[in-house]
């Protein structure tokens, strides 16, 4: 720097010179040119308008030549440092003049000025001079300074710095340097001369960085001023490390609560060890030591450069509820330094284990009459979590005749009855066995066993229907099925397996069963007869339906069977009728007769009943049928009009008899009408008239004895049964007939007459409509049945009917 500042000064004189010899020159050519200089000094950074010095009283110069002259300094410069006053001729400072600026660092500093004066030309030089004041303080090129030693450098080791500078001179530049107290360094100063003064930094003490990384010193620049000002460096001294420290680990012990089940990336804990170099050597990296089972480091992994142990898999307690793990801490040296440390990780239960249902000694099927306190299943749970987490509490619900008992033996229980079973109402069971433990929240399993109830042969056969009543066409097919029966057991396989056989004990009532078959599997009974209305109209017996269960059970049923009416008997005429059996006869009636007057009358019967035994009457040929007409229902002949000369002496009428049934069934009979004279119609007619007052004489006596008896019999059964009705008030119904038509009337008689014999048949009354009781050949009438079951009414009538049968054919034997 101070070579820089002579190097100045030098070129400054060669200008001057320079300048001199130009001048001298003008001097010559310009001989009408006057010439003179002064010299003033000032100090820099003085105030403008400063005054310098009065050139027009230096020169000798009045104002007046000043101002008429125009005396002024010439510059080239735009912004000179110093103005005249033409006025008076006083030299001012323009502005502040800074000498390091003009003159840089030149030992002395000079400015020429130069004035000029007109008409004539004159110049005179004014050289000024710039006088140095301390103004500026030392600057270093830094203002910190960072140095890198190593901390095993040895004392003496020198390190040059950058030197201060200061842009005043000589005595106000940089003069001394001094260090910050310290004891680890002091400064050495090299002088240079005009190059300045150079601080050395020496170390005189050994470095340790562990011991203080860095050392901040600060190096004071002094000049020559008084006072003295002063430049400073913070110098940064930075201890370069070398691995002579292993890591520290911040704790003695490790130990940290790991809940189990913890999500994976879960941070468990975090280590950290410390080295006390820096760099690579102050580096640490963790890791698992080598002796770590493989099982942990399947569980858990770390972060080699945080220190951080994650979960890396699930935890569970149930495995392991302790864990300990080696950790290596490592720095970067080129020869790395570790240290261990075990970390202890204790697991937390959790209750995430629900309980587990395990079924022993299990009997999938219980027979239905087991008694309660029966023993099903033994049932065992089980908790993988400890304490509350792992107390278990089983329950079943209340709907079912099961229970569950507590063993002696802890998470023990047997599944018992405790109430009877019934296969027959619910067969099978669907067990839903609830485990729950106490942890919070609680956690339940479920387990569903299925029991099937057995069966046992409690249940008798069952008809569906009893008792059965079946109706029965006669001239029925022998062999074929004419009805079936059915029963049901609600028992099941061989206890439900049904076997019929008819019921075969000899007794009256079951006597017919022998004209029946009946199919053992089916139920499906055969005739292996067939059956004839007009002699067996209804009969009973009795099925018996057993199990193969065992012991078997069986049940029996009662078998009604109504023989249905078909038309299968053909009108028989019961007059007129021959001698031969022919169904003729001849009728004499006198010729003066009157219309209307009845003839004869057609009379027959049918054994069928109902419409099958309806019978109508209707003419097939007459003589002329102006003269007879015959009624339709009652087979009466009666004359249409009276005779007269011209008719014939004998007229033959052909009677057709026909039924009602669907395939009507007919008979025919022959009644010959012969006219004769009043005096023998009259004559007969006496004849015919005593034997009729006999024969109805006796006919009376025996109708009132025997209408006496009947109607005694009758009193006495309606007794019976106004008795019977106070017992038993239901009231009974015949499911068989339609409608009741029996009018009270025991008999009914026919009259026919044969020659010359008149007879009467007595039987039993018939309407339309009624039905006659079976096993009563077609003597007894049946009132409809109002209460099912009473045999005791259907026995009254028949006992009444009987009693008019036996009557009736008795009246038959008399009248005949």
């Amino acid at each position: 720097m101070f070579s820089g500042l002579t190097m100045e000064q030098r070129r400054y004189e060669l200008r001057r010179v320079r300048g001199y010899l130009l001048g001298c020159v003008v001097a010559v050519l310009l001989w009408s040119v006057a010439s003179a200089q002064i010299r003033y000094s000032i100090s820099e950074e003085v105030n403008e308008g400063t005054v310098v010095g009065n050139i027009a009283k230096d020169l000798g110069l009045d104002k007046n030549t000043l101002t008429e002259r125009k005396y002024r300094i010439v510059s080239s410069n735009a912004d000179p440092l110093f103005h005249v006053n033409q006025n008076d001729g006083i030299l001012y400072v323009s502005r502040k003049i800074d000498r390091e600026e003009v003159c840089a660092q030149s030992s002395t500093c000079l400015i020429n000025l130069k004035t000029v004066l007109e008409n004539p030309l004159e110049v005179h030089y004014v050289e000024m001079e710039v006088l140095d004041i301390n103004d500026h303080s030392p600057s270093f090129p830094e203002k910190d300074k960072r140095l890198e030693i190593s901390e095993n450098v040895l004392p003496g080791a020198r390190f040059q710095l950058k030197p201060s500078r200061d842009l005043d001179s000589r005595h106000f530049s940089v003069q001394h340097y001094k260090l910050s107290q310290n004891d680890h360094f002091r400064l050495e100063v090299k002088d240079k001369g005009d190059d300045g003064k150079i601080p050395i930094l020496v170390v005189q003490k050994s470095l340790d960085r562990e011991a203080a990384g860095s050392h901040s010193l600060v190096l004071t620049a002094l000049d020559g001023g008084k006072p003295p000002k002063s430049g400073e460096m913070n110098i940064i001294v930075n201890v370069l490390d070398i691995n002579d420290n292993a890591p520290v680990f911040s704790k003695d012990v490790y130990s940290v609560m790991l809940d189990e089940n913890a999500p994976v990336g879960t941070t468990v804990t975090q280590v950290n060890a410390t080295d006390l170099d820096e760099g690579p050597n102050g580096d640490v990296v963790y890791s698992f030591s080598n002796s770590m089972n493989q099982k942990i480091l399947n569980l858990f992994d770390i972060n080699p450069l945080t220190g951080e142990i994650i979960v890396k898999s699930s935890i569970n307690y149930e495995e392991k509820d302790r864990y300990e793990i080696e950790i290596e801490a490592s720095d970067k040296g080129l020869v790395p330094l570790t240290t261990e440390k075990s970390v202890i990780i204790k697991i937390v239960d959790v209750n995430d284990n629900a309980p587990e249902i395990e079924v022993t000694s299990f009997s999938s099927s219980i027979p239905e009459d087991s008694r309660p306190g029966t023993t099903v299943a033994l049932i065992s749970v089980n908790d993988l979590d400890s304490g509350l987490n792992g107390k278990v509490i089983c329950s079943i619900s209340d709907d079912v005749p099961f229970t569950l008992s507590p063993s002696l033996k802890d998470k023990m229980y047997s599944l018992v009855t405790k109430s009877p079973l019934d296969r027959e109402k619910q067969s099978h069971y669907e067990l839903t066995i609830t485990a729950k433990d106490a942890g919070q929240p609680p956690l339940s399993s479920e387990k569903t066993i299925s029991v099937v109830v057995s069966d046992v042969n409690d249940n008798s056969p069952e008809f569906s229907t009893s008792p059965y009543t079946f109706y029965v066409n006669e001239a029925n097919e022998p062999g074929t099925s004419v009805f079936s029966v059915k029963a049901f057991d609600r028992d099941e396989n061989d206890n439900a397996l049904i076997s019929y056989h008819i019921l075969r004990d000899g007794r009256e009532e079951n006597k017919l069963a022998s004209f029946l078959n009946i199919n053992s599997e089916t139920g499906d009974i055969l005739a292996l007869k067939s059956f004839d209305f007009e002699v067996l109209k209804k009969f009973q017996f009795q099925v018996v339906a057993t199990d193969s269960g065992t012991p078997s059970l069986s049940s029996n049923v009662t078998v009604n069977v109504f023989i249905l009416d078909q038309n299968d008997n053909a009108p028989v005429i019961l007059y007129p009728v021959s001698a031969n059996g022919s169904a003729e006869g001849v009728e004499e009636i006198p010729r003066n007769v009157n219309a209307g007057h009845l003839v004869t009358k057609v009379r027959a019967y049918d054994a069928d009943i109902g419409y099958n035994g309806w019978l109508l009457f209707s003419l097939q040929e007459v003589t002329d049928h102006s003269l007879f007409g015959l009624d339709r229902y009652t087979g009466q002949i009666r004359t249409h009009r009276s005779f007269t000369e011209t008719d014939e002496a004998e007229h033959k009428l052909l009677i057709l008899v026909k039924d009602n049934g669907n395939v009507s069934l007919s008979a025919t009979a022959t009644v010959i009408v012969k006219l004769v004279e009043p005096k023998e119609a009259f004559a007969a007619s006496d004849v015919k008239s005593a034997t009729k007052v006999d024969e109805e004489d006796n006919v009376t006596f025996y109708l009132m004895i025997t209408l006496g008896s009947v109607s005694v019999l009758f009193i006495i059964s309606i007794i019976v049964l106004i008795a019977m009705q106070c017992s038993k008030s239901t009231d009974y119904t015949s499911k068989y007939l339609q409608e009741t038509n029996y009018d009270g009337t025991l008999c009914h008689s026919i009259q026919y007459r044969s020659g010359d014999k008149r007879y009467m048949l007595v039987g039993p009354r018939m309407s339309i409509g009624s039905t006659i009781v079976p096993g009563s050949h077609a003597n007894t009438l049946v009132l409809p049945d109002r209460r099912r079951g009473s045999t005791e009414v259907r026995h009254i009538f028949n006992l009444k009917a009987f009693l008019s049968r036996q009557i009736c054919s008795m009246l038959n034997e008399i009248c005949s």
